[in-house]
């Protein structure tokens, strides 16, 4: 009986023993830093990341994966079985991965490959993976593991403290001065995701207050919150995610919660000490 073979990339954030556990295949986004080119999770860590690009004038920088790519693995999957094959893309609106996945499963043809823009990045695009990993694991159809991929990208928040402006400031997402004062007077920004991209949404004063301000939004925005999977992502800082879990857990009574460090992909776009609560609204 044909099979249900989920895919996903780097850019989910989750660590590849966890993934294999749910039986989710992965594609490897290239980060370059200094010249030299690595596979995030795969041949750098993210504790080594955050330790490069702590040096003065480092900017990473990403590249999506390639048709060729998806295409051979598409193809490698098409001929060794009769399964379904489900690839759920990091973010449109940060990366050329998704379209590239579509060019490749349009030169395949093959009514067995199905492209999703999960509209989401690092735990925020796990949990998407999570549940349809979750759902193939019960036995589920195609019908309805398809559902609850678009169920989960339709109502996905995602709800961060950003740790660097310099990272915005490069992406354009804010000036040249709004980054120089932010830094300086240690204002932190929450921004969140609308359409797959990221907009600047409130700026608090320090840190404390950003986090009390961050489960105030999740209070607003969310729904039935204690029967979720919550997840919650950093950036160098374990502590400070644990520290976030408990407030949540306090506050909303939450028992399940995916916690992981951002890696090089999302990395290379919000810096080190970010904070991000992922659930679903």
């Amino acid at each position: 009986m044909p099979g249900i073979r989920i895919y996903a990339d780097n850019a989910c954030d989750l660590d590849k023993e966890y993934l294999e556990e749910l039986g989710v295949k992965l594609f490897y986004m290239p980060v370059t830093i200094k010249d030299q080119t690595y596979r995030d999770r795969l041949t750098i860590s993210p504790p080594d990341f955050y330790k490069l690009i702590s040096e003065p004038g480092v900017m990473p920088t990403t590249a999506q994966i390639t048709p060729r790519e998806f295409k051979e693995e598409f193809e490698k999957a098409l001929q060794e079985s009769n399964d379904q094959i489900i690839y759920i893309a990091f973010s449109s609106g940060l990366s050329g991965t998704y379209q590239s996945a579509c060019v490749a499963r349009d030169m395949l043809d093959s009514p067995r490959i199905m492209v999703f823009d999960s509209k989401s990045a690092s735990v925020g695009y796990a949990l998407t993976v999570i549940r349809a990993a979750r759902a193939v694991a019960a036995g589920e159809n195609l019908e309805q593991v398809v559902a609850a991929i678009e169920d989960n990208i339709r109502r996905i928040e995602h709800i961060f403290i950003v740790g660097n402006f310099d990272m915005l400031k490069r992406g354009g997402r804010i000036s040249s001065t709004s980054a120089t004062l932010g830094n300086l007077l240690n204002i932190k920004l929450i921004a969140h995701f609308m359409d797959g991209s990221i907009f600047p949404l409130e700026k608090v004063h320090g840190l404390k207050k950003a986090k009390k301000r961050m489960l105030e939004i999740m209070a607003e925005r969310g729904v039935n919150l204690k029967e979720q999977l919550i997840g919650i992502s950093h950036s160098n800082d374990y502590e400070g995610a644990l520290e976030l879990k408990e407030l949540i857990e306090k506050r909303f009574g939450c028992r399940e919660f995916v916690i992981s460090e951002i890696g090089a992909a999302i990395g290379a776009h919000v810096g080190a000490g970010t904070y991000t609560i992922f659930f679903l609204r």
